[in-house]
């Protein structure tokens, strides 16, 4: 099966873009929120293979000092979800994407998990005494999310909205996030990224973590594969990017030769509590 077979699959639904002059099916657009947000269930074992985990202090700061069940909301492959049972808690894993959450329960059978949507919890009304969000708020209903969890937040409990963003003030990084954001009309900044929550939370807080992830420099390519925009963009396009990315490692004096380096990171997690 082709890769613009298997994606038209996953995001069946999303409105369409052009139409394939040969199959005459919806062609993805790389450009349309739904079918962005559907384009992960196409790269789940990417994700997981590639995708950097969450910084310790950041996963403290989000789980307030004695939380005891902890919905991961958006699990993905379970990422964030490892580094809470880690920790002993109580959790549950709700994440929209079939194979994203086979993943998880392969990697965490523990874990009770639920297929369903930020917008629709399928847990009982003040039922978690804190849910966390890794890098997923973006692609919420914002006040349909907003609703459902503080629906099933405890009165007093936490919802943590954590966010990865490469440290740009290196060269070779700043590079690198300007490949993989070339044409991309979808990615939020920095200052969208901070949830708007309504009256029924207290007061947004936010904090930041800088730290860096050893990764192969042949690792930077699959990253950039297992990001939205590139699983949705036509197959040329997406090679051409790829092939910056992979020139960018060979060329760049701080990657040139190098098997491992440092990814800095800025992890930016936002705390509210449910009043």
């Amino acid at each position: 099966m082709s890769y613009v077979t298997s994606l038209r699959g996953v995001c069946a639904g999303a409105p369409a873009g052009k139409i394939d002059a040969v199959t005459h099916a919806p062609v993805p657009n790389p450009h349309d929120h739904a079918t962005r947000a559907a384009s992960f269930s196409l790269g789940a074992d990417l994700y997981a293979a590639v995708r950097p985990n969450y910084p310790a202090a950041a996963v403290d700061y989000l789980v307030p000092t004695g939380a005891r069940r902890v919905l991961d909301l958006a699990a993905g492959t379970g990422k964030l979800t490892a580094s809470l049972v880690a920790r002993g808690l109580d959790v549950v894993a709700v994440e929209p994407s079939e194979p994203m959450l086979s993943r998880l329960t392969d990697a965490l059978p523990g874990v009770e998990a639920h297929l369903a949507a930020a917008e629709a919890i399928p847990l009982d009304d003040a039922s978690v005494d804190a849910v966390v969000v890794g890098q997923a708020w973006h692609w919420f209903d914002e006040a349909a999310a907003a609703t459902q969890i503080a629906r099933v937040l405890r009165p007093g409990g936490t919802l943590g909205v954590v966010w990865n963003d490469r440290d740009d003030t290196r060269d070779w990084v700043a590079r690198f996030g300007q490949i993989l954001h070339r044409g991309d009309r979808l990615e939020p900044t920095p200052e969208q990224r901070a949830p708007v929550l309504g009256a029924t939370f207290g007061p947004l807080e936010r904090r930041t973590f800088a730290w860096s992830d050893d990764v192969a420099t042949a690792s930077l390519r699959p990253l950039a594969a297992s990001r939205s925009y590139l699983l949705t963009l036509p197959e040329a396009e997406r090679d051409a990017l790829l092939a910056a990315v992979d020139d960018l490692v060979a060329t760049h004096p701080d990657l040139a030769g190098r098997e491992t380096v440092a990814l800095p990171y800025v992890t930016s997690a936002y705390v509210a509590r449910r009043r």
